[in-house]
Parts: structure tokens; C-alpha cells; sequence
């Protein structure tokens, strides 16, 4: 399986194999520099899809210094050499756009965050968003989905995971709001990933794939749960999202204490039955075995190989051979 193709909207990958976003910070000045590119150019050899390490959608969100930004159109040039470079070599190639939120750092203003809640305990103070604030971000990652559309990125993903803006207004450990964005219903949860998906799809146009990376269990007391998955999902298929990228919440990109390959398959399963749409999973897949046994198990459809192929560019030729 690890070698058919896929569609993703009107996308067809040429396998089920993913280079997930990894942060490197490298950028210059919010470029990828060319060495950036030559980074993704070699993981690019035999991979379906790469999708680029996140980009910033407005300054305030900026995760770490030296983080992509996709926040100006003077950057699409810089984007356009990243893609022709990967496509030059066979792949598709998404670009991630994020809003840090309370884990934004070195913006020189205070986070902004759902409910003035940090989640990390070096960041002190953070500033309950009001709603022209949840307006504003929405209206960034639209703009930011039209750069990488004219970079010529085969798609878009939001960022919703990993502790980061979206995240932080899904878990009930972050998200104390009330009213419509409000903390205590799966509906005021999800409220403003609809509003960014829709938003987004009616920006870029019907056949454009869009995916979300969904933090779907925070992994903690109190936190987002594994049983709302499905209903989750299903919120966010409806909203126009074509591919879920599945992952951690408050956790970030690990399960404590697991390191079981394809780790957060407890995750895609309850997701890939609920939805029609592609679901992606990573977490500690080494070998080419691992993905082909997770993907005959029905764990996901596509796999995402992160640590490996950051260690071995040409992972996938290798794995594709067997």
C-alpha cells in the first residue's frame, strides 16, 4: 500500500509516503534560504508529499526566531524556488501556517492567547484575545493560504496542534472563554478552526487541498479527550478541510511514555472511521515495514516519517525498495 497513490481533492500523490513538518530555523529574515531548499530538495527524491515546517501567518504569532513566515508577499518569490525545487523531483509539497498564540516568542509584545492561559511556565503573561482579535488572526491565515497558493504549494495546512493558537482554543484546559468561542462545547471549541477552514476555502477555490493538523488529545487531566475525535473530525470535513494531519495536542508531537511505532494511531483510527477524507499519521516510524503494517492495519492512509528521513534524505527511495 505504502506505494499507490492518492488523492487528496483533486491532488494525486504518487504514495502514501509524507515528510511531516519539521522546524529547522533556518529562515532568513522569514525566507527559506537556499540551503532550506536544498534540504527539502533532497527528501524530495521518492516522497509523495512534503509538508514545509510552519510559517508564521502574522509577526505576533511567531513561534521562535529564525521560524518561515508566510506573513508578507515579499516572500513568494523565496517559496517559489522551494517549490519548483521540490517539484522538480516528483513530489507535492504543502505549505503549514500557524499562529503560535501564548507560545509566541520573541515578537516583543505580550502573547495573545483564548483566555490569557499560558502553557508553558516560562511565559508568564498572555492577553485574553477579544473578537476582533479572533477576526484579525482568521483574516492572517487567509492571506497567508493565498501566498503559499501563488508560491505555487500544491496545498495548505493549518496548524492546530502541538500546544500552538488553534490548539489552545480546542482544549478545555486553555480555552475557559464563554459566549460562542467558548471552552466548554466541542461546537465552541472548533468554532474558529471552521471559521479559518472556511474562510480559507472560499479564498483559495474548491479544488485546492486543504489539511488540518489536528492536536486531538492533549494527554492530560481535564484535557481534550479521545473519544471527541470523531465528532471533531467530522466538524472539520464539513468545513471544507481535505486531508487531516493527526497529532498531539498540550503533548506537542509525543505521548508520554510511548514509543511504539505509529504512536498516535489511537488517534487516526477513531478519526479514519469517522470522515471520508485522507488521514495522515506520524509518530516514531523507522522503517518502510512499519508504515506498510500500520497501513494494512487501517491505522491512517497516508504516513508521515519525521526523525528518519530528517537522518537519511533518501529514506523513501530506500524504503520503497524494500
Amino acid at each position: 500500500m505504502l506505494q499507490e497513490p492518492i488523492r487528496i481533492n483533486h491532488l494525486t500523490l504518487r504514495n502514501r509516503i509524507v515528510m511531516p513538518p519539521m522546524a529547522t530555523g533556518k529562515a532568513d529574515r522569514g525566507a527559506p534560504p537556499e540551503k532550506l531548499v536544498a534540504y527539502y530538495a533532497a527528501r524530495a527524491g521518492a516522497t509523495g508529499l512534503i509538508i514545509a515546517e510552519h510559517a508564521y501567518v502574522s509577526p505576533e504569532g511567531m513561534a521562535h526566531g529564525n521560524q518561515l513566515s508566510m506573513a508578507e508577499d515579499s516572500l513568494i518569490p523565496a517559496y517559489r524556488r522551494l517549490t519548483d525545487a521540490v517539484h522538480a523531483k516528483g513530489a507535492a509539497v504543502f505549505a503549514q501556517i500557524s499562529h503560535a498564540g501564548a507560545l509566541a516568542q520573541d515578537t516583543g509584545t505580550a502573547p495573545i492567547s483564548p483566555s490569557g492561559i499560558s502553557v508553558w511556565a516560562r511565559v508568564t503573561e498572555t492577553l485574553a484575545m477579544s473578537e476582533a482579535d479572533i477576526a484579525r488572526v482568521r483574516d492572517c491565515f487567509v492571506s497567508a493560504a493565498l501566498r503559499a497558493k501563488a508560491a505555487a504549494f500544491d496545498g495548505v495546512e493549518i496548524h492546530g496542534a502541538h500546544g500552538y493558537l488553534l490548539n489552545q482554543f480546542y482544549s478545555p484546559l486553555t480555552n475557559h472563554r464563554t459566549g460562542a468561542y467558548n471552552g466548554s462545547t466541542l461546537e465552541g471549541r472548533t468554532k474558529l478552526h471552521v471559521e479559518i477552514l472556511q474562510a480559507v476555502r472560499a479564498a483559495v477555490g474548491e479544488d485546492y487541498p486543504i489539511a488540518i493538523r489536528f492536536g486531538a488529545a492533549d494527554y492530560k487531566p481535564g484535557g481534550s479527550a479521545i473519544g471527541e475525535i470523531p465528532a471533531a473530525c467530522r466538524i472539520f470535513e464539513k468545513a471544507g478541510a481535505d486531508l487531516l494531519d493527526i497529532s498531539g495536542g498540550l503533548c506537542s508531537y509525543t505521548i508520554p511514555g510511548v514509543s511504539t511505532p505509529g504512536w498516535f494511531s489511537e488517534l487516526t483510527l477513531p478519526a479514519k472511521s469517522a470522515v471520508s477524507i485522507p488521514v495522515l499519521l506520524t509518530g516514531g516510524i523507522a522503517t518502510g515495514a512499519q508504515a506498510e503494517q500500520l497501513l494494512q492495519e487501517g491505522a491512517a492512509d497516508l504516513i508521515g516519517v519525521g526523525r528518519a528521513m530528517l537522518k537519511e534524505p533518501d529514506w523513501a527511495v530506500q524504503a520503497l525498495r524494500g
